[in-house]
């Protein structure tokens, strides 16, 4: 195998690693307010090309298959609403004996508690040849669901850290339906 079969191959992972080399070196293109304004680029353009374009390349009746896939649906969601962020909570109530900064756990606990990209998800399992349409399926609903768990799983630890903080979990979903259905089911209709 060759040098160019192998970058035919292997393209995905070797634009991720030039893309992240590109971001080390010039950290400034990338920033908000920056020359590529990802504030507005990658919230409303790349999310709803992704799925605009996904929408294109799908049937009808493989999107309609592919919600009639329950067992499958439970199980990511099952996956990535429970599992997940209990398995980072076990794996942080570790690290919380070393002497790692509590502030860090913190934003570790968050990140584990928010839904995974919707458009790698759909971009990941394209590119293994996965059920695209039911990546496309879960990454939404998930997304939508996680409006609702997201805040719920994040008061309690908040609270504690902080009890005058009284920012409901309203104010976010308030904020983030308009948005979220704008970046991912606009596209799709």
């Amino acid at each position: 195998m060759g040098l160019l079969e192998l970058v035919r191959r292997q393209w995905f992972l070797i634009g991720i690693v030039l893309v992240i080399t590109g971001a080390k070196l010039q950290p400034s293109v990338g920033m908000h307010g920056g020359p590529l304004k990802p504030e507005i680029t990658i919230t409303y353009v790349a999310v709803s090309t992704i799925f605009f374009n996904s929408g294109l390349s799908l049937k009808t009746e493989e999107l309609t298959n592919a919600l009639m896939h329950v067992k499958l649906h439970m199980f990511v969601q099952t996956f990535t609403l429970a599992f997940f962020p209990s398995a980072i909570w076990f794996f942080l109530k570790l690290l919380a004996l070393t002497s790692i900064n509590p502030w860090l756990l913190k934003g570790l606990l968050t990140v584990g508690c928010m839904p995974p990209p919707v458009s790698s998800a759909v971009i990941l399992t394209k590119a293994v040849g996965g059920n695209e349409a039911a990546a496309i399926f879960n990454s939404a609903f998930g997304s939508f669901l996680r409006i609702i768990i997201t805040p719920l799983l994040l008061t309690p630890p908040i609270w504690q850290s902080n009890p005058s903080y009284l920012d409901p979990p309203i104010t976010c979903q308030a904020l983030s339906c308009p948005r979220l259905s704008f970046t991912a089911f606009t596209p799709l209709l």
